[in-house]
């Protein structure tokens, strides 16, 4: 039993395998018993799950806090805030790839669970080397906080332009390359068609595609939410499982937030100043001769940026709401 005590980045393996042990449950539950058979993902489901993964989420924080101290359990709910946050970005994406390739919300669930498997393989790879990065060079952190500035920077110049996913050039390559159906064939990802001699052929069908991209998406905003966890805490145990918490429930949150995601809109312009401000605090405590900002003071920034971000947007797009819910106003 002494392997459950060897050292894996940091922490024993058994906190490595409670963790994962707790991911696979989940996974076994969504896809095993809650949607066993095809159908659609209500409003009131979407925010009853979407307040589950979140309460398990802190459950899991506040077990961080019990073990592993104050400093740390702050540094995990601020991970875990600042990728929920960054995850609603994520959610305008994931429709507009939806309402690209006409997938039907019934079968939306499908690609979602495939793809949050796929991102928690990915974001492991890249944190695992994210961690070994910073471990050997303390000056990669500063490339990470330039990185992030610059990105807020951009985000906040092109928060209203719309993500063009005709325009990728992998999914123009794809169509060039391989066969694709014109039209979906219910959930399946490949089917068999002619292949013009005969025979049959495989072929991708805009499901899989959707798949696809929303695969590259998440290794886009990826390359933002990365660096900035690890902007917040070193500790890949921290960074990782914050990451994983809060994707586990991109998927209820995104049935959740689709028929709404334009009373969102604003909150684009505060998740580029909360990456400013992450990559920012970096310079900022070597200016003032600190080992670091303290994590009470990042935490509450985050939440005071967050909320005025999504207040402001709330208020501003307020009108659209009134004449939704009141057409003959």
């Amino acid at each position: 039993m002494d392997i459950f005590f060897t050292d894996l980045l940091g922490k024993p393996l058994w906190m490595w395998a409670g963790f994962l042990g707790i991911v696979a449950a989940l996974l076994a539950l969504d896809l095993g018993v809650l949607h066993r058979r095809r159908r659609e993902i209500g409003v009131r489901e979407s925010l009853a799950l979407s307040a589950f993964y979140i309460l398990l989420g802190l459950s899991f924080g506040a077990f961080v806090w019990w073990w592993m101290g104050a400093a740390s359990g702050i540094a995990y709910v601020t991970g875990f805030v600042v990728e929920k946050s960054l995850a609603i970005d994520n959610v305008f994406v994931i429709a507009m790839i939806f309402a690209h390739f006409g997938v039907p919300r019934i079968y939306q669930h499908r690609v979602l669970f495939w793809g949050i498997l796929g991102v928690i393989v990915l974001r492991g790879i890249m944190i695992a080397a994210g961690a070994a990065l910073v471990a050997r060079f303390d000056w990669v952190l500063y490339i990470f906080a330039a990185f992030l500035i610059l990105t807020g920077i951009k985000m906040w110049m092109f928060a209203d332009k719309e993500y063009d996913v005709g325009a990728s050039p992998l999914l123009r390559f794809i169509r060039r390359r391989f066969r694709v159906t014109d039209e979906l064939h219910g959930d399946r990802f490949w089917v068999k068609v002619p292949d013009g001699r005969g025979g049959l052929a495989w072929a991708m069908t805009p499901l899989f595609l959707a798949l696809v991209m929303v695969e590259i998406a998440d290794v886009i905003f990826a390359v933002d939410s990365v660096p900035a966890i690890f902007a917040i805490t070193t500790d890949p145990f921290i960074v990782y499982t914050s990451n994983i918490f809060a994707i586990l429930g991109l998927r209820a949150l995104y049935f959740a937030l689709a028929a709404m995601i334009e009373r969102f809109h604003y909150l684009k312009y505060a998740l580029a100043v909360l990456l400013i401000f992450i990559g920012s605090k970096i310079f900022l405590a070597d200016a003032l001769g600190l080992a670091k900002i303290p994590p009470a003071a990042s935490l509450g920034a985050t939440f005071t940026i967050l909320a005025a971000g999504i207040g402001w947007s709330l208020w501003r797009t307020r009108s659209a709401m009134d004449i939704r819910t009141y057409p003959g106003r």
